[in-house]
């Protein structure tokens, strides 16, 4: 039988260290796997003797290190003699987890996000997007990076999570992945989404996170102005299936439909009123909220164009390939229609709440009930006034005060 190997070191983290204070780290070794964790001790730098992997000295604050050191070198040999009287195989990180009260019974941050995964995907092209899925799913893989990179681990526990691990994390976004504010602030949403599961489910017995907020500061959300909408109506392209995808793209904008949703939009979403006008009436894929929007005439005009293709699934559109493909086509319709830049499937959104509607002085109240917000302040953050209505909008006030201030002469 092959000897096991095992061994626990000690060393500081010198790049951490403030006020000349270093943390130190563990690393635990099994038959060549290998486990790093915090010994959520610190120490001088100059006291650190990194060859015997220990303070150096004989002073009481080497002595009290130590002291700590061994102690939590015992418990962990005694973790490892547990498992490997339980277990046939045993590995660093299973000791780790031991160690730091993360046996099987113990609830895990990753652990509980890749379940919250699993279930998510089962919903997806039923009342979730996929789009949706995969944003939960690059924002577990920036948590997962960022373990590795600030504490060297694949997991942690729920119960090991205090309110510097996501300042940290917030911090690791900026400078580290290089987002902006509004991505931190939706990556940290799903983040305390998790903490707060953890409470409610009695695993934790209070959420580390509860109060911390990050201010969302989000760009200006780009939109086609009148103008490039007609020039996009307009062109003739020699593609058939980049028509479609222009199609599409159009009736987007004078529907609001998102991408997932005008990907499933079926002929029985659309519902004829007594006065023989259409309505889209259906429940966004993204957050399940209802909305109704009635078809304007270039939108009605569209969907006469493919009502009697008989699609699979009762679909209105031929639509094929992801949102990517289709934002790649959209660049073709761009150049074709002499557009300075490249609009995305999710623009046409963005020209619905502006262009169409708010800057022809529909109330944002309407907008976001079109919309399908749940809140006025996203249909705020999509929306922007034009220059073009707030002229219009101020010339009408001018007018409409003219004869009742006057300045004395």
């Amino acid at each position: 039988m092959q000897r096991s190997t095992f061994k626990v070191l000690f060393y500081v983290k010198r790049q951490s260290e403030k006020s000349g204070q270093v943390p130190i780290m563990g690393r635990i070794t099994i038959n060549g796997t290998m486990s790093q964790f915090s010994c959520k001790l610190t120490v001088r730098s100059s006291l650190w003797d990194a060859k015997a992997n220990k303070a150096s000295g004989k002073s009481l604050e080497a002595q009290r290190i130590n002291e700590k050191l061994e102690n939590i070198k015992t418990n962990i040999g005694k973790q490892y003699q547990r498992l490997c009287d339980r277990d046939s195989y045993v590995t660093a990180e299973k000791v780790r987890n031991a160690f730091l009260g993360m046996g099987d019974d113990c609830r895990l941050l990753l652990q509980t996000l890749n379940e919250y995964l699993a279930g998510f995907l089962k919903c997806v092209g039923k009342d979730r997007a996929y789009s949706s899925y995969d944003n939960y799913r690059k924002r577990r893989n920036r948590l997962a990076s960022f373990l590795e990179y600030e504490y060297h681990v694949k997991d942690i526990a729920f119960k090991e999570l205090k309110r510097d691990f996501i300042e940290k994390f917030v911090v690791y976004l900026s400078s580290v992945q290089g987002m902006r504010s509004g991505t931190i602030h939706s990556t940290i949403k799903k983040l305390k989404l998790m903490t707060y599961t953890a409470y409610k489910n009695n695993w934790i017995a209070a959420d580390p996170f509860a109060g911390f907020y990050v201010k969302a500061e989000y760009s200006e959300r780009r939109y086609l102005s009148a103008s490039e909408l007609q020039a996009v109506m307009d062109v003739r392209l020699p593609n058939y299936r980049t028509g479609i995808n222009r199609d599409a793209f159009v009736f987007c904008a004078f529907t609001g439909l998102s991408h997932a949703d005008v990907v499933k939009l079926t002929h029985a979403d659309i519902h004829t009123d007594d006065n023989g006008e259409r309505w889209i009436i259906d429940r966004r894929q993204k957050t399940g909220t209802q909305f109704r929007v009635k078809l304007l005439p270039v939108a009605e005009m569209l969907y006469e164009r493919y009502k009697e293709m008989h699609l699979a699934g009762d679909r209105v559109f031929p639509l094929k390939g992801t949102y990517n493909t289709l934002n790649m086509s959209l660049r073709h319709v761009a150049r074709h229609a002499g557009l300075s830049f490249n609009p995305t499937i999710h623009m046409a959104r963005h020209t619905f709440a502006t262009t169409v509607t708010l800057s022809q002085g529909v109330p944002l109240e309407t907008v976001s009930k079109m919309l399908g917000h749940k809140r006025i302040t996203t249909t705020q953050i999509y929306a922007r006034i034009t220059n073009d209505k707030i002229g219009r909008d101020m010339a009408a006030l001018s007018e409409k005060l003219n004869g009742i201030f006057r300045v004395a002469q």
